[in-house]
């Protein structure tokens, strides 16, 4: 009897357990399916976004093969542009023809310069000039290629000798070549600046007039500065006018003329300019070396200066020694 009354239980039990076991096994089912759904949908995601930065990848590649191109092409430009400016300023051997102790040193900031430097020799003069245009690159390039022609027209075709009238010649042919008189602006207001010397070579008489620049002599271990106006060479429709100075140069005089671009430098530990200070006393004692052996210690010192800094403009320094 107690059999009989205890085996529907158990029976009920087995069944209980039967199905709590099915249950398990449906939800281990589910959750199975469910993962590898999701794991199949991760899968197919991750799969698209590869797919997709691929994709990305391969347009940076295009993207960068094209800029390399267009860069190869600026660059090549760039360099056919400084063949150019290098053939209209004066050669080597022409400089040599006229004096045989001198330096320049020439360093544009983008393979092209906006910086220039004339030497040439008429009728017993000698004609040395520094000038620096607005900008640097591409536009101070294409602007001291100008200022090149304007000068050897001045000089040479013109024939004009004194100093301040040179400045002043230059500054019409510029108003000139830029001025539009149906608007009455000029299409162009960059600026030149600029020194020059104009040497006797009997009387060793040097004329000197700068627009911004000056010039520096170095005669027995002093620095001497003649200063320039404080104005450009520029297409003004004003009446402008330039100083002249004069001073007789002895054996042995070293001239310095030079554009902004060394003085103005960043570097050294404070990350400050070089400042003109700083490039007085360089050339002051280096003065004594060959001319050669200076170029070499002006590029030192400012690589030296610079460190890890950018170059921020063209610079160039041209050191004569006239007699």
């Amino acid at each position: 009897m107690l059999l009989i009354a205890v085996l529907p239980a158990m029976v009920q039990g087995v069944m209980d357990n039967a199905v709590v076991n099915y249950l398990l096994w449906v939800f281990i089912v589910i959750a199975v399916i469910y993962f590898a759904v999701l794991q199949f949908w991760v899968l197919v995601r991750t799969r698209r976004h590869l797919s997709e930065i691929s994709k990305a990848y391969d347009e940076i590649d295009t993207q960068r093969a094209e800029l390399q191109l267009r860069n190869k092409d600026l660059t090549d430009s760039l360099n056919y542009a400084r063949r150019i400016q290098a053939a209209l300023l004066p050669a080597e051997h022409h400089i040599n023809k006229i004096f045989s102790d001198y330096f320049i040193y020439y360093r544009p900031k983008h393979i092209v310069s906006g910086d220039f430097y004339w030497f040439s020799e008429r009728n017993g003069k000698y004609f040395i000039a520094a000038a620096d245009c607005t900008g640097h690159g591409v536009p101070g390039a294409l602007m001291s290629m100008i200022g090149l022609e304007l000068i050897q027209k001045i000089i040479t075709g013109m024939k004009v000798d004194d100093s301040d009238q040179i400045l002043l010649t230059m500054n019409r042919e510029l108003e000139s070549a830029f001025f539009r008189e149906e608007s009455g602006k000029a299409l162009i207001r960059d600026g030149i600046e600029m020194s020059i010397c104009v040497i006797d070579r009997r009387t060793r008489e040097m004329e000197f007039s700068g627009a911004f620049l000056p010039v520096y002599i170095v005669r027995d271990d002093k620095l001497i500065e003649i200063k320039g106006d404080k104005k450009n060479v520029v297409q003004s429709f004003a009446m402008v006018s330039f100083n002249r100075s004069t001073f007789r140069l002895q054996k042995g005089d070293i001239l310095y003329l030079f554009s902004d671009g060394y003085a103005d430098q960043f570097g050294g530990p404070e990350n400050k300019k070089f400042m003109y200070r700083r490039l007085r006393h360089l050339l002051l004692t280096i003065s004594k070396y060959p001319l050669t052996d200076q170029e070499r210690i002006i590029d030192e010192t400012i690589v030296s200066w610079m460190g890890d800094h950018d170059q921020i403009d063209d610079m160039m320094i041209l050191g004569v020694r006239p007699f």
